[in-house]
């Protein structure tokens, strides 16, 4: 590892193999849920990491302080699991058009991870704190939390917003509303208050820590296997017979320029021979091929004869042309 990597950030395959969200991998057939959970936990790179390590250090203890250890993992671990699951809603092509479009969804399916979303989930409970119990806050306490966070809040969006090519705004938006849906349903630590944590944030807390263990637990197994081929991947694997049979195709169009213009016949058996042993996508494919073959043949027999292509020739290589665009245009429409 060197420090232009910890800079500039890891590669995808890197990401990936620890566990960093990427749609394709998350939803059907290969189902890695836990592309949902190891991303709050690891980041792009170094400078991503001390970021949001610093607003960690810098929120968090409000939040553990007022509400406790237990709300404070519930908070953190759901806030950032709801925030990649928005983050996994928001990859929309058709939706990405516009300042506002590529603001809110993404156009591509790219590797996402960091704990931004938590972090920002941890604001959003700060931010109903402040609104819910403004009535019994000292005045300091109403500055810093509740409507004081606002500048904070939009100072990050409209950040997002100048960023929004690789910044992942959904999922900072989901990680908030995540943190102030929580932040609803709890009740704060009062001074001098020791009465115990209710069960149910109990529980909460017990299954956010189950849920990244399990998600871990399906990083380390999955660790050294290959990652599933991607939508476009398997595309280009249908696709590759038809494109190499037209790279075929191309090969002995240049044979044929070849013949007529420098009189080279080299390697004309050799590409015949290669061009004869790819699979032909169509039946109309083996027909042009067959075509051009025959073509090829009498281009060679007169240049063997020294004997200047006729016209009949000509005419039927320009028929050829005219019917091999035709081809190509009707596999490029059908996805061949």
């Amino acid at each position: 590892m060197n420090s232009q990597v910890l800079m500039q950030g890891f590669p995808a395959p890197v990401l990936l193999t620890y566990g960093a969200k990427l749609n394709y991998l998350i939803g059907a057939p290969n189902y890695q849920w836990w592309r949902l959970v190891a991303p709050v936990f690891i980041h792009i790179h170094l400078p991503h990491l001390v970021i949001n390590m610093f607003s960690l250090w810098m929120v968090g203890p409000y939040v553990e302080k007022l509400y406790g250890s237990a709300k404070f993992v519930a908070f953190w671990v759901f806030s950032g699991i709801v925030s990649f699951i928005v983050s996994y809603l928001a990859v929309r092509p058709d939706s990405a058009v516009g300042p506002l479009g590529r603001f809110l969804f993404k156009a591509i399916d790219s590797p996402s991870a960091g704990a931004s979303g938590a972090l920002f989930g941890l604001v959003g409970v700060l931010f109903v704190f402040g609104i819910k119990f403004r009535h019994e806050l000292p005045e300091g306490f109403k500055r810093a939390f509740g409507t004081g966070l606002l500048p904070i809040i939009l100072f990050n969006l409209v950040l997002g917003y100048l960023g929004r090519e690789f910044i992942d705004n959904a999922a900072h938006l989901g990680g908030l509303a995540a943190g102030a849906t929580l932040a609803l349903a709890a009740e704060y630590r009062r001074p001098g208050d020791r009465t115990r944590v209710s069960l149910p944030w109990r529980v909460l807390q017990a299954v956010a820590l189950v849920i990244v263990v399990a998600g871990f637990y399906k990083v380390v197994r999955n660790f050294k296997r290959p990652l599933p081929p991607s939508p476009q991947q398997i595309a280009l694997a249908k696709r590759q017979p038809f494109l190499n049979f037209v790279h075929g195709l191309n090969l002995l169009q240049e044979q044929v320029s070849l013949v007529i213009h420098n009189n080279d016949t080299s390697k004309v058996e050799t590409v015949k021979e290669a061009v004869m042993q790819m699979p032909a996508p169509d039946a109309r494919a083996v027909e042009l091929r067959d075509r051009l073959l025959a073509i090829l043949s009498q281009v060679v027999e007169a240049s063997n004869n020294k004997k200047p292509v006729d016209q009949a020739l000509a005419n039927e290589l320009n028929t050829w042309n005219a019917d091999y665009i035709d081809w190509l245009n009707k596999g490029a429409h059908n996805g061949n």
